[in-house]
């Protein structure tokens, strides 16, 4: 599944632009680049409703074994995908040097989490068909199969879709022009704050988001710091998202 994946150097992997530049420092990370406190109240909503589908289903049919099958599939099924919505994480690699830091991240849950579900669908569906020969009202555990196998097919195969799905992004950032450091050590984010101007003239502050590990937190800190010795830092809450983050006051 998405959160059973083999450790890899992405460091080496990434085609970054900018090889001529000497790094300064390298690092990878994967982790939650969203507000997880209201994803995680999103996942215990969902697990409710999913479990109250899989109990009337579990009701609807006398006997046990059918009930277990189609109640505990669509219960599964239903926790499942709320995870895939809810529980995604982001690869994130980052390489500093003396003029920028660039960053390649995206998301991998897309490159399993159809093919486990086709599996599962097929292995399903196959015990479930062979249990019909059995006993014919095991057709209501049926639901659960045929509901992945649905999921798993509507799930594009284009480089476009792919790319849209896992959120992948390249960006690069002017760190030696950060107007202000602010860090976040509960989740161990560092904002580098810049100023922007949209189209119709207006300009707006708001941080690029550096996520570290927290035993490294203290070292990337401390570089910015030497580097930058009079820009403003400070420790606070980031409220922070996919695109960067705001100070929550």
């Amino acid at each position: 599944m998405w959160f059973i994946q083999p450790k890899q150097d992405y460091v080496a992997q990434m085609p970054w632009k900018n090889v001529d530049e000497p790094a300064l420092m390298t690092w990878q990370i994967r982790t939650r680049n969203y507000n997880t406190f209201v994803a995680n109240v999103l996942f215990f909503i969902m697990l409710c409703v999913c479990f109250i589908v899989g109990a009337l289903l579990f009701m609807a049919e006398e006997k046990l074994l059918p009930s277990v099958l189609g109640g505990g599939g669509m219960f599964l099924f239903g926790v499942l995908i709320t995870m895939s919505m809810t529980h995604q994480t982001a690869i994130i690699v980052y390489r500093l040097t003396d003029k920028r830091i660039e960053v390649f991240s995206w998301k991998p849950q897309i490159d399993s989490v159809k093919p486990v579900m086709t599996w599962t669908a097929i292995g399903s569906g196959v015990v479930v068909l062979f249990l019909m020969f059995i006993d014919p009202a095991f057709l209501i555990a049926a639901i659960g199969p045929v509901g992945i196998g649905v999921a798993a097919a509507l799930m594009g195969t284009s480089k476009n879709y792919r790319s849209t799905v896992r959120d992948d992004q390249h960006y690069e950032i002017d760190w030696k022009n950060a107007e202000e450091i602010a860090v976040w050590r509960e989740r161990a984010v560092i904002g580098l704050r810049f100023t922007y101007h949209n189209e119709a003239g207006d300009s707006y502050q708001a941080y690029k988001t550096l996520y570290c590990h927290k035993d490294e937190l203290d070292k990337r800190i401390a570089f910015l710091r030497e580097k930058l010795p009079s820009t403003p830092y400070r420790e606070c809450k980031l409220e922070v998202d996919s695109d960067g983050a705001f100070v929550v006051d």
